[in-house]
């Protein structure tokens, strides 16, 4: 062997002993034994499902979720001053940040407006992409609209109208509400001291006698029930409240209709040759007829 190639070789070995060098056994090793360690799980020892989250609560966050909901609580407030002063078309979410002057907003900021709150949000639609408005409780723009709608629910039974939801709703609510005066009843709700519109139906509007009146007002019965009040009924010999009850309606029975005759159809196969089996039977008639004239003799 050429000694150059030797020399040359014993110089490599001497290099390599002298850089140092990090083992990586170790790590090989302790890697191993944490996975022996881990057992494999059962088909009975799955994962436990993550819990659904919440949904956020805004009020009882501290921090920047206060100070998001800050945020859209005045752009909220702002949507409905402007639908109340009778400018109702929709914005962008550009337009609404320079009018409430919240230009200054973060961008995550920002696209959680526009992707979360904004979209979700009960007190505002979105009639189109990107472009927002304020949602009213009731869809009326004047006095007109107001009484038809209180008028609807009169028909229908479904009683009144909180006064907070109609200001809510109609631009200038006191001006046309005083305007509205003869046609509307408001009623104060003694639970927590509410205004209700209902509508005066005049039709209904009747005189009754002083002494009726007195009655009604001196029979007490709000802290009776009907079993009581059926009670007391009975023992002055009133009986009419028994008829007053849920009557099950009976389907009417269905009258039986005669039986028709059935009646015999005659075969319609050789229909297209009616006409000249008639001919036919006539012919043969007629040569019967003959045949038996001759055969007589006649």
């Amino acid at each position: 062997m050429d000694a150059a190639l030797l020399r040359e070789r014993e110089a490599f070995k001497k290099r390599a002993l002298a850089t140092p060098t990090v083992e990586k056994k170790l790590q090989k090793e302790s890697a191993k034994s944490s996975s022996s360690s881990k057992k494999p799980l059962q088909p009975w020892e799955s994962k436990a499902p993550k819990e659904p989250r919440e949904p956020m609560n805004y009020k009882t966050m501290t921090g920047s979720s206060n100070k998001r909901f800050a945020i859209l609580t005045k752009i909220v407030n702002y949507m409905k001053e402007k639908h109340l002063s009778g400018d109702d078309h929709p914005i962008t979410i550009e337009e609404i940040l320079d009018e409430t002057n919240q230009l200054d907003i973060g961008s995550s900021t920002k696209t959680w407006l526009m992707t979360e709150a904004l979209p979700n949000n009960p007190k505002l639609e979105q009639p189109e992409l990107g472009r927002f408005q304020f949602k009213p409780m009731y869809r009326i723009k004047d006095g007109k609209s107001l009484v038809r709608l209180l008028k609807q629910h009169d028909l229908k039974g479904l009683g009144g109208i909180l006064l907070d939801d109609v200001q809510e709703s109609l631009p200038n609510c006191d001006k046309l509400l005083k305007n509205r005066a003869s046609e509307i009843i408001f009623i104060t709700r003694p639970i927590d001291k509410k205004k209700i519109l209902f509508y005066n139906d005049r039709t209904a509007n009747f005189q009754i006698d002083e002494e009726f009146q007195k009655l009604w007002r001196s029979a007490t019965v709000d802290a009776m029930d009907d079993n009581k009040i059926e009670e007391y009924l009975e023992k002055q010999g009133i009986r009419s409240m028994q008829d007053h009850g849920i009557r099950k309606q009976m389907a009417p029975k269905r009258k039986k209709q005669p039986l028709k005759k059935r009646q015999f159809k005659r075969p319609r196969d050789n229909e297209h040759l009616a006409d000249i089996l008639e001919t036919y039977e006539d012919n043969t008639i007629t040569q019967k007829g003959d045949l038996h004239a001759k055969q007589s003799g006649c």
